[in-house]
């Protein structure tokens, strides 16, 4: 493809694209010849197209075709990245087959809890000391921090978090609290460390696998259970329920919240965080195939209050935390930034491209509103006297 027909596709669309949008000036470098720039200024980040198969991906305007040409190595990016992944909708993102094919006979003879737990170790599965590489060293929680200021460090926002979560819920030492997904132990950790009695399921090997270490090897009386929470039992009910970012993986509101009225005693709590937005289908086809595949899904809160509303659960309150995790995540991309040559040299540049792509995009959908967080609690009110 010659780099005119590229050129002249995106200098086509730049135009209708910027009619009633501030022009960001940006440059696509191809091989062999100089930069075009696009708009007044200077290049706010640079395109620079590798191969062949770059240049068709980049003419193509396809938002997943783009994206799927920088994780192969075939475009790079240099300069603000956030920036460019703010333009995400400068690109069409329409492929119905690939959002039919999570209804393929295949997928719901599988069942729902099987199909959660192949989701969950795509994701979850790699090598825990990769994730490690861009957590806050503290806690190693992979939710949002809750910031005191733009510039606090993570690790303290991240523990005003973990005690948020327990002043939410109302705990003492010796209550009993269930922990829905388990991470790298950052809640259950933290609590445990109080004297609260922590129970804290997962699906993934590679999770349960580190946290039973982790506990292990501080002697920590933490119980680890790998079961979907759709199948878990317990005869003893729990003082409260914690979910930090698992809501997105339980899009079943319904069946959730029955769930938790199960497990729950009268008058627990459970505190639950999320990342939201207002349709379903604005979540990029990229995310849906490399990041979060199978039936996860952004929590749509409207949704979710009306079956709150249907629901036992009494409604405490809910926090706007987009901001909180614009911030976080701004924080984890650049610190796998930092880590790039360790990331590339132990797990390979896929990894790091496809990592790179989703928290850099999601700090810019968090700062352009496209995405939205928050934060909630619950409670099921005590039986009458």
């Amino acid at each position: 493809m010659a780099a005119s027909d590229v050129i002249n596709a995106l200098q086509r669309r730049y135009q209708q694209f910027f009619v009633a949008r501030t022009a960001v000036p940006f440059a696509v470098a191809t091989a062999g010849g100089p930069a075009h720039h696009f708009g007044p200024g200077e290049p706010v980040f640079t395109i620079t197209v590798k191969d062949e198969r770059g240049a068709r991906a980049l003419a193509g305007l396809d938002q997943f075709g783009v994206a799927v040409a920088y994780l192969k190595g075939w475009l790079d990016v240099d300069g603000d990245l956030a920036e460019a992944l703010k333009m995400r909708a400068f690109f069409k993102d329409f492929h119905p087959i690939a959002f039919l094919s999570r209804f393929t006979p295949a997928a719901l003879w599988r069942g729902r809890k099987e199909d959660d737990r192949r989701a969950i170790s795509h994701h979850y599965d790699e090598d825990s000391e990769f994730f490690l590489t861009f957590l806050d060293e503290r806690h190693r929680c992979y939710t949002e921090g809750v910031f005191a200021t733009d510039d606090e460090p993570l690790e303290d926002a991240m523990t005003r978090k973990m005690d948020l979560a327990i002043d939410a819920i109302g705990v003492k030492p010796g209550d009993r609290v269930l922990e829905v997904g388990g991470g790298w132990g950052a809640f259950s950790e933290h609590a445990a460390r109080r004297g609260i009695d922590v129970t804290t399921t997962t699906l993934s090997k590679e999770s349960e696998r580190y946290l039973r270490e982790l506990f292990e090897r501080e002697k920590l009386p933490v119980k680890v259970v790998r079961q979907h929470i759709f199948g878990y039992r317990d005869p003893d009910r729990y003082d409260a329920i914690v979910n930090m970012g698992v809501t997105e993986h339980l899009p079943d509101y319904r069946t959730t919240l029955a769930k938790y009225a199960e497990l729950l005693r009268p008058g627990g709590r459970v505190y639950l965080d999320a990342l939201a937005m207002r349709r379903k289908h604005l979540a990029s086809t990229f995310l849906k195939r490399y990041i979060y595949p199978g039936n996860s899904a952004p929590l749509l809160l409207h949704q979710y209050l009306r079956h709150v509303a249907k629901s036992p659960f009494e409604l405490l309150s809910v926090t706007d935390d987009r901001h909180n995790y614009f911030l976080t995540c701004r924080e984890w991309a650049k610190r796998l930034d930092a880590a790039s040559e360790e990331v590339v040299a132990r797990w390979g540049e896929p990894l790091y491209r496809r990592f790179r792509l989703f928290l850099w995009g999601s700090a810019a959908g968090f700062d352009t509103g496209l995405v939205q967080a928050y934060r909630w609690v619950l409670q099921l009110p005590a039986r009458p006297a």
